[in-house]
């Protein structure tokens, strides 16, 4: 929240917007939210759509091994990789 404020100070923004991972950690939400009380519009989606992605990853694992497609450990992340 230090650097939050920061570049809000900084960059004199209105607005600001909570996603990833984090926007399910209860206390970032509730320090976001205060900021509100500054004249800062804050979004963030729902609690519902903030859920790990691992399940997720996991399954298109599981349905690419079915498949017979398998890398050796000489494999490596690709941020943007069509699933």
């Amino acid at each position: 929240m230090e650097n939050v404020e920061k570049a809000i100070q900084r960059t004199k923004i209105k607005t600001v917007a909570l996603a990833g991972g984090v926007s399910c950690n209860s206390y970032i939400r509730k320090e976001f939210l205060e900021l509100e009380k500054q004249g800062i519009r804050v979004y963030m989606p729902d609690l519902k759509l903030c859920t790990d992605n691992a399940a997720m990853i996991a399954s298109a694992g599981y349905y690419n091994y079915i498949a017979g497609k398998k890398d050796n450990l000489t494999l490596n992340a690709v941020p943007n990789l069509k699933l």
